[in-house]
């Protein structure tokens, strides 16, 4: 039996009360959604920047109203202090999610990045701090990884960050460190790889590559791959994402603070790969996209040529066990865009 498996018999019998920032988001939703599944109580905050109102809609007819009773919804912003209190008030844990991604928006615009990925943050640190929370676990990303070549990456050896989002989530981490040196807050950050799954948005400029293919064979479209198509990512389902939070939040083993754990599959799908993958899946229901091809175009300033995460410190201090690699991920996910966009 794994360690998750124990942990949400534990959280059953169990409940506790859980801050998630950026809940209206594709992960805060999950989190939310697993969390109110195991009779917990969730106080979730957002301020639809990114997130979306149907989001949380779809996560309380999936839980029932009872569950549901238990979310309580601050519509707020992480840059705004007070809100950050409201949300943190008498909680144990603390689930950070909020944020503004997507490297070309941060190249595109700093100065809103920094603001929420480094000024709410820091906010929310200090409320945490201020309610006592018994964890902070907060969403970095595999972008501080920047021009480091090895592969796999491993959580100790870092390169140059090649973009402000990438400098905004390292930031983040040195800021959770003096955090739990100086005032004793529990903090684990999670160097998420490039994460996808039910919820995802396929829309907007800045839509993640998965659900905007997806969205895009659903509605007949072409899609279009920046660069060669040689690129390639640890993609990892968002169940597994949920595993790791929760792991993280409750572990009682004190050399797992203060730490960052990468959170991937040690996979390494290049976008060509990935394209067929989705192209395949799409194609079951609607044939007539099976033979098409991608358009390829010029590549994106601030991209790293390849990703993929280096499990083992995660597996040995918080028992992650992936449940989801990249097909059977992909099997639910799409299932879940067909179901919803066609």
């Amino acid at each position: 039996m794994s360690r998750f498996t124990d942990l949400k018999t534990e959280l059953a019998g169990a409940p506790k009360r859980w801050v998630v920032t950026g809940v209206a988001g594709f992960i805060g939703s999950a989190l939310c959604e697993q969390l109110l599944g195991l009779g917990q109580e969730v106080v979730g905050l957002d301020n639809f920047s990114t997130g979306h109102r149907h989001n949380l809609d779809k996560v309380r007819a999936i839980v029932g109203e009872e569950a549901a009773a238990r979310f309580t919804f601050i519509e707020g912003d992480i840059r705004n202090p007070e809100d950050c209190a409201k949300a943190c008030d008498a909680t144990d844990y603390v689930l950070h999610q909020a944020a503004l991604g997507s490297v070309p928006r941060s190249i595109g615009d700093p100065l809103s990045s920094h603001d929420s990925n480094v000024n709410g943050f820091l906010n929310m640190l200090i409320a945490a701090r201020d309610a006592k929370a018994k964890r902070f676990v907060y969403a970095s990303s595999s972008s501080v990884y920047g021009d480091h070549p090895d592969l796999p990456k491993v959580e100790a050896n870092i390169g140059k960050q090649l973009s402000p989002y990438a400098i905004t989530k390292r930031v983040d981490e040195l800021y959770a460190g003096v955090f739990q040196d100086n005032y004793g807050l529990q903090v684990i950050g999670m160097r998420y790889f490039n994460v996808f799954g039910r919820r995802q948005d396929p829309k907007g400029a800045y839509a993640a590559v998965i659900p905007r293919w997806l969205g895009a064979l659903i509605d007949g479209e072409k899609c279009k791959v920046f660069g060669d198509g040689t690129n390639s990512r640890d993609f990892c389902y968002v169940d597994n994402v949920v595993q790791a939070n929760l792991l993280a939040a409750t572990t009682q083993s004190a050399e797992a603070t203060n730490q960052v754990y990468n959170v991937g599959c040690n996979g390494n799908t290049d976008l060509k790969e990935l394209y067929q993958v989705i192209r395949d899946a799409v194609a079951m229901r609607h044939p007539q996209v099976a033979d098409w091809e991608a358009i390829f175009t010029d590549p994106r300033a601030g991209d790293v040529a390849h990703s993929q995460a280096d499990v083992a410190k995660i597996e040995r201090l918080l028992g992650y066990e992936f449940t989801h690699d990249i097909t059977s991920g992909m099997r639910e996910t799409a299932a879940w865009y067909l179901d919803e966009l066609s």
